[in-house]
């Protein structure tokens, strides 16, 4: 039977001629932010300087220069080195964006519990004010102790005359 191409299974007509690679996220995704950090260093910006410079005076002064004045060369070489560099820029900022995100949420819900604790501990102070409204204090039985004594004392002579006569 002879193989046909079928219109209504889709992915069954891949081109296999081309190997298919299989990267670890993570692992590019490391490199990325490695190679963006290391390129927004003032090291690489003054080797990059240099560089440049030494392509410059070199191409200038060199008899038979490989790279004559319009440097077509090195626009190539730093347009190439821009057309990779802003990808895994971009990847870098977008990791650090997802970390950034997985951050906020956990700083959301830390607050919302310490929003429930305080609550919660509010709650509990206001309980235990008013169950100590109904307590008596020390200063209270002392009033109403002395009170009661003075009451006694008042009584005192009233009894003793009822007992003399």
């Amino acid at each position: 039977m002879a193989k046909t191409e079928r219109l209504d299974i889709p992915g069954r007509s891949r081109a296999q001629w081309l190997p298919r690679l299989r990267m670890d996220r993570d692992a590019f995704g490391s490199f990325a932010e490695s190679f963006a950090r290391w390129m927004g260093t003032a090291t690489f910006l003054i080797w990059m300087t240099v560089l440049i410079i030494a392509w410059v005076i070199w191409n200038v002064v060199a008899p038979g220069a490989p790279d004559p004045f319009p440097f077509l060369f090195l626009t190539l070489a730093l347009s190439l080195q821009a057309s990779y560099a802003a990808p895994l820029i971009l990847l870098a900022q977008n990791r650090q964006e997802a970390r950034d995100r997985v951050s906020l949420e956990h700083d959301r819900e830390v607050s919302a519990q310490s929003r429930a604790d305080m609550d919660f501990l509010a709650r509990e102070i206001a309980s235990l004010r008013m169950r100590m409204n109904d307590v008596a204090t020390r200063d209270f039985i002392r009033s109403e102790l002395r009170e009661l004594l003075e009451e006694l004392d008042s009584r005192e002579p009233e009894e003793k005359r009822k007992h003399l006569a």
